[in-house]
């Protein structure tokens, strides 16, 4: 069975025809009539519709949708936002190649976005988004990003050196504050976020110092609570009523 899913949107001798050559597509083909409440992002791979559909029906829903979209029709429409476009007449050849392709792609996007709190990191793209605003960052400033990312401890100018910079000869500690001194600085100036990346005495960090705060004011809790039942033993022991 193919692992591509296509869900094709169009006039019923578009979807008929589709369906008609079923066996000699390299994809599994889907359609409903019922184009409300389907959530495209999660069920499917690529939508294929017909240049005509989306003027004959509402296209709030496929304007929202981050599904990979492949325009089909006679020439291309640039009213809407598509990923590819696939000119009439066609051949069986060229609809599968387009829809490997765009699978591709979608893999390919989707391995390349990591969100960082209420940021996204476009790896590939090279910038840090958070709502409507983006900043172009270098290649050395994503691999910090991902490194404390994936830390769950704050992550010394030594480690950093030795993962971001393979202890290359022009590298140093000095070289490591540049860098987050002048991503540090990008991000503030973008989103006036100036606690993106933290850093203390062990290193730099995304993760909330609070919490540790907490767990260690916990523990101190409960010595206490077991110190005070102890002293509460002892006065009970001296006064013979246990």
């Amino acid at each position: 069975m193919h692992q591509i899913k296509v869900f094709v949107l169009g006039s019923s001798s578009f979807v008929t025809t589709l369906i008609e050559l079923k066996s000699y597509l390299k994809f599994n083909l889907f359609n409903n009539a019922n184009i409300t409440g389907i959530n495209y992002d999660d069920k499917y791979d690529i939508l294929l519709f017909e240049d005509e559909f989306l003027e004959n029906n509402n296209s709030n829903f496929f304007e929202k949708s981050n599904t990979i979209k492949i325009l089909v029709g006679k020439k291309e429409n640039k009213i809407h936002d598509y990923d590819a476009f696939l000119k009439l007449p066609t051949t069986i050849d060229q609809i599968n190649y387009l829809i490997e392709k765009s699978a591709v792609k979608k893999v390919f996007n989707k391995n390349s976005s990591i969100q960082i709190k209420e940021y996204l990191l476009d790896k590939n793209g090279k910038k840090l988004t958070k709502e409507n605003k983006s900043v172009i960052i270098t290649e050395k400033e994503v691999q910090l990003l991902e490194l404390f990312l994936h830390n769950t401890k704050p992550t010394s100018k030594k480690d950093i050196l030795s993962s971001v910079w393979h202890y290359s000869s022009d590298a140093d500690t000095h070289t490591v504050e540049t860098h987050i001194y002048r991503l540090r600085k990008k991000i503030n100036e973008m989103f006036s976020d100036d606690s993106f990346i933290k850093n203390n005495k062990e290193g730099y960090y995304f993760w909330k110092k609070e919490i540790k705060s907490q767990s260690i004011f916990s523990q101190k809790n409960i010595v206490s609570v077991l110190l005070n039942q102890k002293r509460e033993k002892e006065v009970l022991k001296e006064k013979k009523l246990i």
